[in-house]
C-alpha cells in the first residue's frame, strides 16, 4: 500500500509540474506567475513616502530631467529642453501603464492574436481591413516631416523603451505574466497607431446599410419622415441659433445619382466582413464641455469645464501629468503612448474637447471585372486597385493567416472574398486614411498664449472632429467645431453610396476658417454636448444626426441662468442628474395611464412616476421605472415594422408621442387588431415593469437606480474580474449632463479656473498605476463616484514647496 500511495504521489507531483511550467492554451505557465521570485507577488507596490529621492542615470538624455510626484501619482516633470521632456513623459508613462500601451497598440494594429490566440482572429482581420495600418502609416510619413513632431515622437519613443530595456522579467506588469509573453520595444509608429483607434471610437461609426435597406423597403417619404435631417423636437445646437455666417461658401454639390437606394437591397444579402461585428455605438458615449465668460463667473475671469464620456476601463482611458520646459508649462491628461497634453491648461489658456460626429465614414459599392478584383468600374472605365498584403501570426498556429486587402481611390474594400452582383463589394472613405498632423495641434495648444494661438493650432487637426472649447486669461470663452470636413452634398452617405460615379466622391473640404466657431457670444457661454453643430442655415453638410438634445438642453438651462459662479458650480452641473427627457414627454404618458385600469403594482409604480421630480440619483425608483419604459416604448412603436433596422431617435418618437398620437406607427402588424397610441403606451409599461420584477423581485430597494443601471469599470482586459471597480451606486444616464451608464461615463472631469494663477480641478476613475499591486491604481475612484474633484497640484518651478509633493526621482544622462 505504501508502494502504491508513494507512486500516486510521484504521479501527482509530475503531473503538477508538468501543469505549472506548460502553457494552458492562450494562458501561461502557472508555476512561473505564481512564483514569488518572479511572478505576480513581485507587482505589489508599497505608498511612496514624503520626501523620498531617486537618482536614475538613462542613455539617452541630453540633461538633467526632475520628476516630482504629488500625492495622487501624478509627475510633475521638468526638464531643460523638450527632447528630454517627452523622453521622461515616455518614460513615466510606461512605468505606469505598459501593458495597457502595448495591448492597445496591438488592438489598433491588428495583432492581439499574437498574445491570445485564434479568439481575437477576427478582430485582428477587422482591424487590417478597415485599413488602420494604412491610416497609421501615412499619418506617420506626415508628422516625420515636421521637427515638432519628429522630435516628440523620437523622444517619447526612446523614453518609454529606456524604461523597457532596464525591466527584468519579475518587473514586467503583472498581465504580461498572466498571457506569457514580453514587452517588444516601441516603435514611433505606435502612437500613429493610438490615434487611429481613438478616430475609429469615434468617427468610425455607420448606419449606410441600415438607411438603404429602409430606403428599399418603405421608400424616400417615408425616411424623409421617420429620420429628418434635423430634430423636430428638441435641439439647443453648439453654435448658438440665430447666428450669421460671416464668410462666402464653396460651390457646394448637387449631385443626387439616380441609383441612390434603388438597387442597393441586392448588396445585403451576405454579412459584411469587417462591419457585421462592430459594436453599434452606444449613446453614453459623447462628452461635455462648457465655459464661461468673466461676466459670469466670481472671478472676474473665465472658467472651462470638460468631462469626456467614453467606454470606462482600468486604467484609465487617460493619464495625469505636467509638462514643463522652456516651451511649456502645460498640466491636464495624455493619452498613453500619444506624447503631451489632449485636455488641459497652462498658465494663459485651457481647453477640452467633445466628439463632433461628423460624417466622416463612407460606404461605396464597388463593381469588379472579375474575380481578380484587379481592376473596378469608375467614372465611365475601369481603374486599376492596390493590393495590400496582411499577414496576421497566431499564437498556437504553425502558420500565419495571410489576407490580400484591395484597395480603391475610395479606401480598402471590407468584403474580401465575393465578387457576385448578389453580395456587398463596400469600400470604405474613411478621415482615418486622410494624410495629418493632429498632434501639432495638441502641441500647439499645450503652449497657447491667447485665443489666435488657439485659432493657429486649430487649423493642423485632421479628425476625429472635435468640439474645441476654449478660455484664456485675456477673458476670451470660444468653441469651433474642428477638423477636416469634407465637402459633400446635402445626405451625402446616409446611404450607400455608387463608388462608380465621380459626383459621389468627397469634392474637397470646406475651409478650417469656415468651420464653425463662436466667440464671446452675448449669452456669456459657450457649450457642446454631441448635439447638432448648427441650426439650418449652415451652408454646409456636416451630418444628418448627431447626440440626443437633452444634455445640450440642460447645460445651456443651467449656464443661461448661472451667475458669480466658481469651479465648484461648474462642477456641480457636471454631475446633474435631472432628466430633460422625462420632464418632456412623462406627463403625456401618465395622462394615458390614467385612462386604464391598473392592477396594484402598476398603480404603485405609477404613483411613484406622478410624484418623481425628474431626477436620475442614485436611490430613485421611478428613474429605473422610466429608464426601462422608454426603450420599451420605442421598440413597441418601431420594431414591428424595421425589424433590426435603425431606429427614428428619442426626438422623433417623443414627437410623434406629442403631437402625431393618431399615426399609423403605433398599430403593431404583427396582430389582428388595430392598436392605438393608448395600446403601446400601456403594453410597454406593463414590459418594463415585468422586466424589472423578474429581473430584481417585486418593487423594493432592489429597484433603486444605481442597483438596476449596475454601474461597473471593467478592467481593460475585459476577462480578469478581480482587477475591476465592481459595482459603483451612480446615478445619470445616457440622456443626463451626469451620462454614467453601466459601462460608459465621464472619463475625466475638469474645471479650470483661468487668472493670474490657474487653480484647476479634476479627477477619473481608478488611479495613475496601471497596477492592480498599487495604491495608486483606484485611489481615485472613490472620489469620482461621489462626483468630487481634486485640486490639481500645478508648479512652475521643481523646487516649489508644496504639502501635497511626495517624492522625486532625478533623472541624469549616463
Amino acid at each position: 500500500m505504501r508502494f502504491v500511495k508513494a507512486i500516486l504521489s510521484l504521479i501527482v507531483t509530475i503531473g503538477l509540474v508538468y501543469v505549472l511550467n506548460n502553457p494552458l492554451g492562450p494562458a501561461p505557465a502557472l508555476g512561473p506567475f505564481l512564483s514569488p521570485f518572479s511572478g505576480f507577488w513581485q507587482n505589489s507596490i508599497r505608498s511612496v513616502g514624503s520626501n523620498e529621492e531617486q537618482v536614475l542615470k538613462i542613455p539617452g538624455l541630453k540633461d538633467e530631467v526632475i520628476v516630482r510626484f504629488d500625492d495622487t501619482g501624478v509627475p510633475h516633470i521638468f526638464a531643460k529642453n523638450n527632447s528630454d521632456l517627452f523622453f521622461t513623459q515616455g518614460y513615466i508613462t510606461a512605468k505606469d501603464r505598459l501593458w495597457q500601451m502595448d495591448l492597445q497598440t496591438r488592438a489598433a494594429s491588428g495583432r492581439l492574436s499574437e498574445i491570445l490566440g485564434k479568439a481575437t482572429l477576427q478582430m485582428d482581420l477587422q482591424s487590417r481591413r478597415l485599413g488602420m495600418g494604412y491610416g497609421a502609416e501615412v499619418n506617420f510619413k506626415k508628422a516625420m516631416t515636421d521637427p515638432r513632431s519628429s522630435e516628440a515622437l523620437l523622444g517619447y519613443t526612446a523614453g518609454v523603451n529606456a524604461f523597457i530595456q532596464q525591466l527584468e522579467p519579475k518587473d514586467y506588469p503583472v498581465e504580461f505574466k498572466l498571457l506569457g509573453y514580453k514587452p517588444e520595444p516601441w516603435k514611433p509608429i505606435n502612437t500613429m497607431y493610438m490615434l487611429e483607434q481613438m478616430t475609429l471610437t469615434l468617427a468610425g461609426r455607420s448606419n449606410e446599410v441600415s438607411m438603404s435597406e429602409m430606403l428599399k423597403k418603405f421608400g424616400k417619404s417615408v425616411v424623409d419622415q421617420l429620420f429628418p435631417d434635423y430634430p423636430m423636437l428638441l435641439e439647443s445646437p453648439i453654435i448658438p441659433a440665430g447666428t450669421k455666417w460671416d464668410f462666402t461658401p464653396l460651390a457646394i454639390p448637387d449631385f443626387i445619382p439616380a441609383s441612390r437606394g434603388g438597387d442597393s437591397i441586392a448588396y445585403l444579402k451576405k454579412p459584411l466582413n469587417a462591419l457585421s461585428d462592430r459594436i453599434p455605438k452606444e449613446e453614453g458615449i459623447g462628452s461635455n464641455n462648457w465655459a464661461i465668460g468673466a461676466e459670469k463667473s466670481i472671478t472676474g475671469y473665465p472658467i472651462l469645464a470638460n468631462d469626456p464620456h467614453l467606454e470606462l476601463s482600468l486604467p484609465s482611458i487617460w493619464y495625469q501629468v505636467q509638462l514643463h520646459s522652456p516651451d511649456f508649462n502645460v498640466y491636464g491628461v495624455s493619452l498613453p503612448g500619444i506624447p503631451g497634453v489632449i485636455i488641459g491648461f497652462n498658465q494663459n489658456v485651457a481647453w477640452g474637447v467633445t466628439n463632433v460626429d461628423a460624417d466622416v465614414f463612407d460606404l461605396y459599392k464597388i463593381k469588379f471585372k472579375d474575380a481578380s478584383r484587379s481592376q473596378y468600374w469608375y467614372d465611365d472605365q475601369w481603374k486599376a486597385t492596390l493590393k495590400r498584403l496582411e499577414i496576421i501570426h497566431v499564437k498556437g498556429e504553425p502558420e500565419p493567416v495571410r489576407e490580400e486587402v484591395i484597395y480603391t481611390h475610395h479606401g480598402p474594400v471590407t468584403d474580401s472574398d465575393n465578387t457576385s452582383d448578389a453580395s456587398p463589394n463596400l469600400a470604405i472613405r474613411w478621415i482615418g486614411h486622410e494624410p495629418g498632423n493632429s498632434f501639432i495641434t495638441f502641441y500647439e495648444l499645450n503652449k497657447a498664449k491667447n485665443y489666435d494661438d488657439y485659432r493657429a493650432a486649430l487649423t493642423h487637426y485632421v479628425g476625429p472632429a472635435q468640439n474645441f472649447v476654449f478660455a484664456d486669461n485675456s477673458k476670451n470663452i470660444a468653441l469651433t467645431v474642428n477638423g477636416k470636413l469634407p465637402l459633400k452634398y446635402k445626405d451625402q452617405g446616409k446611404f450607400l453610396l455608387d463608388g462608380s460615379l465621380k459626383g459621389n466622391d468627397w469634392q474637397g473640404w470646406i475651409p478650417v476658417e469656415q468651420n464653425p466657431y463662436v466667440k464671446n457670444p452675448a449669452r456669456g457661454f459657450v457649450s457642446s454636448a454631441n448635439q447638432s453643430s448648427t441650426d439650418t442655415t449652415f451652408p454646409y453638410y456636416i451630418n444628418w444626426s448627431f447626440a440626443p438634445s437633452e444634455r445640450g438642453v440642460r447645460i445651456n438651462e443651467r449656464l443661461e441662468a448661472m451667475s458669480k459662479a466658481n469651479a465648484d458650480s461648474l462642477r456641480s452641473l457636471q454631475n446633474d442628474n435631472f432628466s430633460v427627457q422625462a420632464r418632456t414627454i412623462l406627463p403625456k404618458l401618465l395622462s394615458i395611464l390614467d385612462t386604464i385600469p391598473l392592477n396594484p403594482a402598476q398603480k404603485a409604480a405609477k404613483i411613484m412616476l406622478a410624484d418623481w421630480n425628474f431626477q436620475n440619483i442614485p436611490e430613485s425608483i421611478p428613474a429605473s421605472i422610466f429608464e426601462e419604459w422608454m426603450p420599451a416604448l420605442r421598440k413597441t412603436i418601431w420594431e414591428d415594422e424595421l425589424n433590426s433596422m435603425d431606429l427614428p431617435s428619442r426626438d422623433r418618437t417623443m414627437y410623434l408621442i406629442l403631437k402625431q398620437p393618431r399615426e399609423k406607427w403605433f398599430d403593431n402588424v404583427n396582430t389582428p387588431e388595430k392598436e392605438t397610441i393608448r395600446d403601446a403606451v400601456f403594453n410597454s409599461y406593463k414590459a418594463a415593469l415585468d422586466t424589472l420584477t423578474s429581473r430584481h423581485g417585486a418593487m423594493s430597494e432592489a429597484w433603486q437606480w444605481s442597483k438596476v443601471k449596475a454601474t461597473e469599470i471593467r478592467h481593460l482586459s475585459r476577462s480578469i474580474k478581480p482587477f475591476g471597480s465592481g459595482r459603483l451606486k451612480t446615478g445619470g444616464g445616457n440622456s443626463i449632463v451626469n451620462a454614467i451608464t453601466r459601462y460608459n461615463g465621464p472619463s475625466w472631469r475638469m474645471v479650470v479656473e483661468l487668472g493670474p494663477t490657474p487653480r484647476a480641478y479634476g479627477i477619473y476613475p481608478g488611479g495613475q498605476s496601471g497596477n492592480p499591486g498599487s495604491p495608486y491604481y483606484l485611489n481615485l475612484l472613490k472620489k469620482w463616484e461621489n462626483g468630487e474633484l481634486n485640486e490639481l497640484v500645478y508648479l512652475t518651478a521643481p523646487d516649489q514647496a508644496n504639502p501635497r509633493l511626495t517624492s522625486k526621482i532625478t533623472f541624469q544622462k549616463k
